[in-house]
């Protein structure tokens, strides 16, 4: 223990750089060394194993421009979209975080996340990069709402295991019905296609909310179920293409 404590960084870095990203959790545990050399989020350690997950359209782009350090890069794109959990009208674009709604008329298509939350608090950015139709969903879903329906419609909040914001007329949808407008303004302006829009879900308080361009728009959704809720979109538009970017926990103030 005293010998692998002491070795140099140099050594470590090839030897974790080795290693399963699963395995690396366990090594930061060894020593106080170890913990210290992992817990740099930007050494090469962690620059190796993006280089090796990530795509390198992703890395160069600007979609990962709001995660600053590899290690959150690399968080990010476990988080992204599952290629195995949306609409088979979906396909997920190379990059790993961009979904691709193909040109089916009256369908309307979904997907989720690879990873639910049932515990802490966690913040992801969606963003639209295509006209949004007559239905653009963005909110939560659980694993027993369906991934796609027929005909133009709020997938997300169609029923009791969905909650969704519809960036088209500013209505939230829950188990089918609206729950009034959000933001709860007057006129309150409209999604503009290529915004960021950051969404809070607080587990512990059991909360849901929403902030554009850096501002809070207050809770949208309160009272949800300690079950695992994962990211969600749905889709009418015929190759629309929305991206979703995990940041970690929301930062207060």
């Amino acid at each position: 223990m005293m010998a692998a404590a002491s070795l140099p960084h140099r050594v470590l870095e090839v030897f974790f750089s080795y290693l399963d990203i699963s395995d690396l959790r366990s090594c930061s545990l060894v020593c106080k060394n170890w913990y210290k050399f992992l817990n740099d989020e930007n050494n090469d350690v962690w620059r190796l194993h993006c280089v090796r997950k990530l795509a390198e359209e992703a890395l160069k782009s600007d979609l990962l421009s709001n995660v600053p350090t590899y290690k959150a890069k690399l968080k990010a794109f476990y988080h992204a979209w599952n290629p195995n959990d949306c609409s088979k009208n979906v396909y997920i674009k190379p990059n790993g975080f961009t979904l691709h709604r193909n040109p089916v008329a009256q369908t309307t298509d979904g997907a989720r996340g690879k990873i639910g939350f049932k515990t802490g608090r966690h913040c992801w950015e969606v963003w639209w990069e295509g006209p949004l139709g007559t239905v653009a969903m963005i909110g939560l879903m659980t694993k027993d709402s369906p991934v796609q329906c027929q005909g133009y419609f709020p997938l997300v909040g169609a029923d009791n295991n969905s909650w969704g914001w519809n960036l088209v007329d500013n209505h939230l949808i829950h188990n089918g019905d609206s729950q009034g407008n959000y933001p709860p303004l007057n006129n309150a302006p409209k999604y503009q296609v290529g915004e960021r829009i950051r969404v809070i879900l607080d587990c512990e308080d059991n909360t849901l909310a929403f902030e554009k361009n850096y501002e809070f728009l207050g809770v949208a959704f309160r009272g949800l179920p300690n079950t695992q809720l994962y990211p969600a979109v749905s889709a009418v538009y015929g190759n629309t293409e929305v991206s979703m970017v995990y940041l970690g926990p929301p930062l207060d103030g």
